[in-house]
């Protein structure tokens, strides 16, 4: 593991110390005079119904109120006989603040660095960042409290969700989108040292095709025309792999190979896949988002129930953002009763262990099923399951494994590897392993076999 430095801004500093002077005042300064300057700009309007001044508008206001304020606040130290910041100094606390009010506070350096993939707050002043190439490097705090890092991810709470996201001893975890896309994971007083934490994840891309994902080495050509195959079969597919291999970015590649007028229903934990974003891609989409109860512990819709409504909003084809419960049998019900085509990712190992992974959540749902009815679920809904992992280097996201399943017997699920993993832990297809008929549904939709091919391979059922 290689860590490396990342420069960013210095804490603001205790009270009465210089910095922390010009931040208090700087802050009083757009408490005090933007709610006018807003109002003054237009934002009246939307009380009879007009649009609301859009964030860049307002930052661009705030900036000449904070302007305004450090010329005022330069005299004012002078005056009192007290020694200037460097203008250096000067604008890096200008831009905290305005980060405060107006973005992500001090996370916004990290999250403006495209090179940056994770940013793990393991407190507030101990972050460490993690980089695309690999790399890991402790970072400067982002935060001066545990107090202060609290009220930014509550206050990122209110901004990012279409619904009220509580984070507070009674509702202690958080999971949302921010508005640039990335995911944050927050937990509050459940540390050791009963502190906030939070992790903030980066999608390299938000609309990505397999030709990319063939150009960045996630796959090769073989199993890039293999993948565009399966969409258009419409065959249901699992994609697995740990945390960060790449699962939804693979979901938005393969999404990106249907109809772009297929009617897709997505179901998510908190708005992460984004199809719904880009109409010429997809023109026909509902995106539905789980809900937390309110402070009275009422109204919460899990993700069991959105697939459940989303049967009735006319699907071709549903995916599940992420499987991680109860929703586990109405989502395979889903794929063997018509929406063909659909797709959902799932945390495992490998792409064996997947059938127990699904199994497990069934047996912890309210329907109960006995491990025998599931193996009959599963498999008559899904039929290929897609592993990712990470290549040699541990930096490049590859499919490491492609399972098709066969059939269910005495409680499990039978499934035929028809992509191993290579010297290099990029799967390959193998040679005749691939079901006569599945072969023949693949090749009716444009597939040209090349080691699975024809000649030799063996008559499967």
């Amino acid at each position: 593991m290689t860590f490396i430095h990342h420069t960013t801004a210095a804490p603001a500093g205790e009270p009465g110390e210089p910095r922390h002077r010009l931040r208090a005042r700087l802050r009083e300064a757009l408490a005090t005079e933007m709610p006018d300057r807003v109002e003054a700009a237009g934002e009246g309007a939307t009380a009879g119904g007009g649009p609301m001044l859009p964030n860049s508008r307002r930052r661009h206001i705030g900036r000449e109120i904070v302007e305004t304020a450090l010329a005022a606040h330069s005299e004012a130290e002078l005056l009192a006989g007290r020694a200037l910041l460097d203008s250096a100094t000067e604008s890096v606390v200008v831009e905290q603040v305005l980060d405060e009010v107006f973005g992500l506070g001090r996370l916004q350096p990290l999250l403006d660095d495209p090179s940056v993939e994770t940013i793990v707050v393991n407190r507030f002043d101990r972050v460490v960042v993690h980089y695309a190439d690999g790399r890991r490097a402790p970072a400067a705090p982002v935060a001066e409290s545990n107090d202060e890092l609290t009220d930014l991810i509550r206050t990122l709470a209110a901004r990012a969700s279409s619904e009220e996201r509580r984070f507070d001893r009674g509702s202690p975890a958080l999971n949302l989108q921010l508005p640039g896309g990335e995911r944050l994971f927050a937990v509050l007083g459940l540390t050791a040292s009963g502190v906030t934490a939070c992790t903030i994840r980066r999608h390299g891309y938000r609309t990505t095709t397999l030709a990319q994902l063939r150009r960045g080495g996630t796959l090769d050509g073989e199993l890039e025309q293999f993948l565009r195959a399966l969409v258009r079969a419409r065959k249901n597919v699992l994609i697995t792999g740990g945390t960060g291999a790449g699962k939804t970015t693979l979901l938005r590649a393969l999404a990106s190979e249907m109809d772009p007028f297929e009617r897709i229903v997505t179901i998510e934990d908190a708005f992460e896949l984004g199809l719904d974003l880009d109409p010429s891609l997809h023109a026909d989409v509902t995106a539905l988002q789980a809900r937390q109860p309110n402070v009275e512990g009422e109204g919460a819709i899990d993700q069991a129930e959105l697939v459940r409504w989303g049967l009735r909003m006319s699907p071709d084809r549903v995916i599940v953002g992420e499987i991680r419960g109860a929703e586990v049998i109405p989502m395979c019900n889903a794929m063997s009763q018509g929406n063909d085509g659909s797709m959902a990712t799932l945390h495992a190992s490998s792409s064996k262990i997947a059938f127990t992974r699904l199994a497990s959540y069934a047996a912890q749902g309210p329907e109960r099923l006995s491990l025998e009815a599931t193996a009959l679920l599963v498999a008559s809904a899904v039929h290929f399951v897609v592993h990712l992992d990470r290549a040699c280097d541990r930096t490049i996201r590859v499919i490491a494994s492609i399972r098709e399943v066969v059939d269910a017997e005495a409680g499990a699920v039978i499934s035929n590897e028809v992509a191993r993993r290579g010297p290099d832990r990029r799967a390959v297809l193998l040679p005749g392993a691939l079901r006569t008929d599945t072969l023949d549904d693949l090749v009716a939709v444009g597939y040209t076999p090349d080691r699975c091919t024809r000649a030799g391979q063996e008559r499967r059922p």
